[in-house]
């Protein structure tokens, strides 16, 4: 008897359908999968068949085969075992195949007949709704992620058995559950107004915030930028829905979801540790391509810290999402495509001692500062929006009692600047002043003739490339937003072109 059971697979972050077809006939016995199968997916051969006699299932001495269709594509992962032990049930005779019409199943199995926590639940769920489903059958533990699609059943199972019953009596009815949600962390997570000194990083991590743009601070040991970058989250309004579901996705496919949460809501902020890989960095991996940090910080932050310490290839390799705000993984078994929309901020010393230009500590000589700084390359650096000299904080700063505004009154600001470019942007695919491309900036940020006279002369005698003249337009805009300003002044890009000028300061040495 033949039989046929949706499943699913994920490719990037949205999920493929995967139908198991199982014919069981006469013939030499034994359990054959074909379909070009992981060595996880192969396996499941045996957890289907000790699960389902551990759960009081026989199967007759017959000829099994089970097919993972398309045949063509390479099914990784063990979220297949429920579908297999389905559609050998049904082939099996112990229910009609109607019973299974419009419904998913997804689930590893354990031994003992326990349908175990998967990957990637929520893309696939919202792949069942498209597809007409009417159910999807998830494990137990994954219930509150697959709530999240509307519009279709998503029932949690413990076991095999229970699996078994609710197909024989249609009973696919959700219990109760309560759907926690990462709340925002904002108010306990330390605060701006804790740094002392360094107006021009703060106002420079302002800018970044408020129109999404990159940030690279150079300064030496002790200087506060850590501590600035790790509160650039605080400043940073709520995430939308659209943005939740997304980063929700990602965290999803890679397991990394706390136990019994729906919906992230705080922005990733993420700070790997300069030892990374390529493939850890932008994703990939052996056996099944997975996102790697600079999408888990996917509408967040991507921090690097100690930037010249992290091995070249590896900051070159994202100079491309930088750019295209996605990654794009090919490899033999498929291609995947992973959001990378990501705010950069990196942090370094401007030699090995950490004290250039201060030369009554700085102990290099200028071939050393010379090899440190060019660890990074110029195209690396073109693509940062902003460059800021983080310097020594004086004693008086350090000890005064004054202190700066707080995350509070910086993030309101910020969301007044995000509400300015919502309503510029609307109908284009723009959100933020730093998604806008080279071909849309003289649409977008239009300046008078002072300010072109400016501009002109700026990217004459700085030497600057057409993509350091469109960051300097955006900073400037930004800076505008800021102060809730509809045109571009002069003090605007005045401004923006100091952050671009660092490089004459450390990189012509």
């Amino acid at each position: 008897m033949f039989s046929s059971v949706l499943s699913a697979d994920v490719r990037g972050i949205t999920g493929m359908p995967i139908w198991v077809e199982t014919d069981v006939s006469d013939g030499l016995p034994g359990l054959v999968m074909v379909g070009y199968l992981a060595s996880a997916v192969r396996e499941s051969a045996d957890r289907v068949r000790t699960a389902m006699k551990n759960t009081g299932v026989s199967i007759p001495p017959k000829k099994i085969t089970v097919n993972l269709s398309p045949a063509d594509t390479k099914k990784e992962g063990t979220g297949f075992d429920l579908a297999i032990a389905v559609s050998l049930m049904c082939s099996l005779g112990m229910f009609p195949k109607e019973c299974i019409e419009k419904v998913m199943f997804l689930g590893e199995l354990g031994l003992d007949g326990t349908v175990k926590k998967i990957r990637g639940v929520l893309p696939m769920a919202e792949l069942a709704k498209e597809l007409g489903c009417a159910v999807c059958v998830i494990p137990k533990d994954n219930e509150a992620e697959g709530r999240i699609v509307k519009g279709i059943a998503c029932v949690g199972v413990e076991n095999l058995r229970e699996t078994l019953n609710r197909i024989i009596t249609g009973d696919y009815s959700q219990e109760d559950i309560s759907l926690e949600i990462i709340k925002e962390t904002q108010e306990t997570n330390p605060d701006f107004s804790e740094i002392r000194g360094q107006e021009g990083v703060k106002q420079a991590a302002k800018l970044a915030a408020a129109g999404r743009l990159n940030l690279l601070m150079v300064g030496p040991p002790g200087s506060g930028k850590t501590m600035i970058a790790r509160r650039i989250p605080t400043i940073l309004p709520q995430m939308s829905e659209e943005e939740s579901l997304e980063v929700t996705k990602i965290y999803s496919v890679c397991g990394l979801l706390p136990e019994g949460v729906a919906l992230m809501k705080d922005r990733p902020f993420r700070a790997p540790h300069h030892t990374i890989s390529v493939s850890a960095m932008v994703g990939g991996g052996r056996q099944q391509v997975m996102p790697g940090e600079i999408s888990l910080s996917n509408h967040g932050c991507l921090f690097l810290d100690e930037i010249t310490e992290i091995p070249r290839n590896v900051l070159e390799s994202l100079r491309q999402p930088l750019e295209d705000r996605c990654v794009q993984i090919s490899r033999v078994s498929g291609n995947a495509v992973f959001p990378a929309n990501t705010m950069l901020i990196a942090a370094m010393n401007p030699c090995r001692c950490g004290y250039y230009p201060d030369m009554n500590k700085c102990h290099c000589n200028a071939g050393e500062i010379h090899r440190y700084l060019n660890k990074i390359s110029m195209p690396f650096i073109d693509r940062m929006d902003l460059c800021v000299e983080a310097p020594r904080v004086a004693f008086e700063e350090l000890t005064g009692e004054e202190s700066g505004e707080t995350s509070k009154k910086i993030r309101e600001k910020v969301l007044r600047a995000h509400q300015m470019q919502t309503e510029r942007y609307q109908g284009s695919a723009y959100r933020f002043n730093g998604d806008v491309k080279g071909s849309d900036v003289e649409e977008y940020f239009r300046v008078g003739k002072k300010q072109k006279k400016l501009l002109e002369d700026a990217f004459e005698n700085l030497n600057l490339t057409a993509r350091s003249y469109h960051k300097i337009l955006k900073v400037a805009r930004t800076a505008a937003d800021l102060e809730c300003e509809k045109d571009i002044e002069v003090s605007h890009i005045l401004q923006a072109i100091c952050y671009r000028n660092i490089d004459r300061k450390f990189w012509a040495v």
